[in-house]
């Protein structure tokens, strides 16, 4: 089966006549479809459409987007064991995972179409008699939309619904191996009254995403993936004078102190690490132990993951699915080589699984390293799989700056009953999320979320400071006077 691109609310192929197959990881004999290969003329016709409908979509009522948008959260939740099925079978990880995923575009969808109503200004007093000082949110125009595969519902509802919420129109490039998602995804903004051309999906690989970065009517790029792609994207949008949105990487840590409540830490261990097999931003690769409870707790961890149950995410007892494709696989498998080689020590995994019914899937068992030291490339890199290494501590200074040690930012956690320790890790440890007593998992659609040092460029995506990304500032000066009044002049001390 083929699909299509869909611009200005018609589907259509691309103009290269170009194809490449979505394959369910889990089992590579199931080809999901043919998707386009699209080329820059693609994207050109895509944003012909977005830039077209931006003048009208800029003056709907900024509360009428809101009710279209609110009608999308309805529909995704109407369709949620569809679409969690359509995203499970191309990406791998278990149903409950994938309905939580689409529960975030719905909470998304319902925050943004309120938040229409609260896109404030701010108006302040005038230096000047009979003049008021205004200011005002505006939308941009068209937004470019780069996303990753891992999550193929919730990140990019955290900057189309936003965007479109704004008033400004959107281009999105969707990851080639979670394709399918995004038809979906488009079929339900239709559904909901979105605009013909307000709403694009341009299928693709790299060449389709430097279209979109490089096309001078996208004004704003909003991207979600790795460090190195996301570099490049930021030099180009600077060269290009274009606003530039960075989510990437992470290395995120879990620190345990001596007097936390293990049973609750090993919990969220389990799923900060081999939640969504390891592939995602926030996924807990790093884990720093008090000695005091080290063995014990490795001991734990060590017993629970290796009875986490396996398999296909359509299967209703599966805890962990497979890595999204070859490529990914054998660089998972290349860190864990890497791993023994620097000298850390494999407790557990360390294996991809080929017999029975994982002969015709990606899949790797959940790996744990002990004794890892800061300057291994297993505790440096983000290797984005099923692969947990773990640190001795000790005392918590220690614990602190062992989590610090990273060129990334993004999500942190402390498991601790002391009040002391947990606001000590919440000023002390450097990233733009901590959690207490909790994974480095489970972002709320209300707050912001985003990261520092390589993870991110200093925006923040859900609640409130999303729009920071998708408005620009307008200041209005109103002078009722009768009179030329001259700012800072004439308000000079005499």
């Amino acid at each position: 089966m083929r699909f299509f691109n869909y611009i200005a609310s018609q589907w259509m192929p691309s103009a290269s006549d170009r194809w490449f197959p979505n394959v369910n990881p889990a089992d590579t004999r199931d080809i999901i479809g043919e998707f386009p290969r699209s080329s820059a003329e693609d994207v050109a016709r895509a944003v012909e459409a977005a830039r077209d409908a931006f003048r009208t979509w800029s003056r709907t009522p900024a509360p009428r987007r809101g009710e279209i948008i609110r009608r999308a959260g309805d529909i995704f939740t109407r369709r949620k064991d569809e679409l969690a099925a359509v995203m499970t079978r191309e990406m791998g990880k278990p149903l409950f995972e994938t309905k939580g995923d689409i529960q975030e575009a719905i909470d998304t969808a319902y925050y943004s179409a309120t938040e229409t109503r609260r896109l404030f200004g701010y108006n302040t007093p005038s230096e000047l008699p009979n003049k008021l000082n205004l200011s005002f949110r505006m939308p941009i125009g068209v937004c470019g939309i780069i996303t990753a595969w891992n999550f193929p519902i919730a990140v990019p509802s955290w900057k189309i619904f936003p965007a479109l919420a704004a008033g400004n129109t959107v281009v999105w490039k969707p990851s080639d191996d979670a394709p399918h998602s995004a038809v979906v995804f488009a079929e339900i903004l239709e559904e909901a009254g979105v605009p013909p051309g307000v709403f694009n999906v341009v299928h693709g690989d790299a060449e389709a995403g430097a279209a979109l970065v490089e096309h001078p009517d996208v004004r704003v790029v909003a991207f979600t993936g790795s460090t190195a792609t996301g570099t490049r994207i930021a030099e180009r949008c600077g060269a290009l004078n274009k606003k530039v949105s960075l989510e990437m990487g992470g290395k995120n840590a879990v620190i345990i102190m001596d007097d936390a409540d293990l049973d609750l830490a090993l919990d969220g261990v389990l799923w900060g690490a081999f939640g969504t097999t390891g592939q995602r931003c926030t996924a807990t690769s790093r884990l720093i132990l008090h000695a005091p409870i080290h063995d014990r707790f490795l001991d734990m961890l060590s017993e629970r993951a290796r009875s986490l149950r396996i398999g296909s995410g359509l299967e209703a007892d599966t805890q962990m699915g497979p890595v999204i494709n070859q490529r990914q696989c054998d660089k998972i498998l290349g860190y864990i080589r890497i791993g023994q080689e620097e000298g850390a020590r494999l407790i557990i995994g360390g294996n991809r699984l080929t017999s029975g019914n994982f002969a015709h899937g990606y899949f790797i068992e959940p790996t744990i390293f002990a004794g890892v030291q800061p300057h291994m490339r297993i505790w440096r890199e983000e290797i984005f799989g099923p692969v947990l290494s773990v640190a001795r501590a000790d005392s918590f200074e220690h614990a602190i700056a062992l989590a610090n040690d990273s060129e990334y930012g993004l999500s942190s956690a402390i498991y601790t009953r002391s009040v002391e320790y947990a606001f000590a890790a919440m000023r002390d440890i450097e990233a733009g999320i901590t959690y207490v007593n909790a994974p480095t998992i489970g972002a709320e659609a209300h707050m912001p979320f985003g990261g520092i040092k390589n993870t991110g460029n200093g925006h923040r995506e859900g609640g409130w400071t999303v729009f920071d990304i998708f408005t620009e500032w307008k200041t209005v000066y109103v002078d009722f006077s009768g009179r030329l009044q001259r700012a800072q002049i004439d308000t000079a001390a005499e």
